[in-house]
């Protein structure tokens, strides 16, 4: 598939299939592993979030497997962009935390690839909109029935390669936005960062589902990597038995 833009471990490493909603995630000492090669280490699945921004941690190296942008043009490995949306079937909202370009006062982020360079974790701090404001399921100045507050997705969305082949994934992570946001002049619009909000069958139909979790512990995928523009291979962890795409829906 083209790319698209945006958009072992010591046998004492502990391997737990989380369940959260009724869907399975793989993580193992923290850490949650996706269809692609972008692993997660914040939040947890299900985390009551609140405070005055939210931030997600991604591990964008694979654990070490991967070096960091720019890559070589040919490189057979590498990440093309990685875009993240926080949405909710519940309140039918769909915002865009970064797509690869920065909005006005960094109300979207820009390209997470390029921020905290040397760094290969890239911890994506986003301020919650101002529909968000309030403590627990209450909305500043609503009632309970009438917030945009409660049980969203995380969606991270990763278009990259792996080993010569182009690939484009949809991880989705729920958390609920219940702890409290204060009210603040300098939070941004909700509808200034509101998308459409695709159905599940679309969200899928653009997706690569053939491509399984990957570089959990006990796994055997090599990452093939040609820094300075020699080809090498740099041990991977590799599939594990789940399937290719992890997709939450919050219903």
């Amino acid at each position: 598939m083209a790319p698209k833009s945006l958009a072992a471990y010591a046998g004492a490493a502990l391997l737990l299939a989380a369940q959260t909603s009724a869907l399975e995630f793989t993580i193992a000492n923290g850490q949650i592993y996706t269809p692609g090669l972008v692993i997660v280490d914040a939040p947890q699945p299900g985390t009551p979030l609140g405070g005055d921004l939210i931030e997600v941690a991604l591990d964008v190296s694979t654990n070490g497997r991967l070096q960091l942008p720019p890559y070589a043009e040919d490189s057979p490995s590498m990440i093309h962009g990685v875009a993240i949306f926080l949405s909710s079937y519940v309140t039918g909202r769909n915002f865009t935390i970064t797509n690869g370009t920065a909005s006005a006062n960094n109300a979207s982020l820009g390209d997470i690839m390029f921020q905290e360079p040397g760094s290969t974790v890239k911890h994506v701090k986003w301020t919650w909109p101002d529909c968000l404001v309030g403590d627990g399921s209450r909305q500043q100045g609503l009632g309970e029935s009438e917030t945009d507050r409660g049980v969203y997705n995380v969606s991270i969305r990763q278009s990259f390669r792996l080993n010569g082949t182009d690939h484009y994934t949809i991880f989705d992570l729920p958390i609920s936005v219940t702890n409290s946001i204060p009210a603040s002049e300098n939070r941004p619009s909700c509808d200034s960062l509101s998308n459409p909000m695709l159905t599940p069958e679309e969200i899928l139909a653009s997706a690569d589902t053939s491509v399984p979790v990957m570089f959990a512990p006990g796994d055997a995928t090599s990452v093939q990597t040609s820094p300075n523009g020699a080809a090498s291979w740099r041990g991977g962890m590799g599939w594990v038995g789940l399937a290719g795409l992890v997709a939450v829906l919050v219903m």
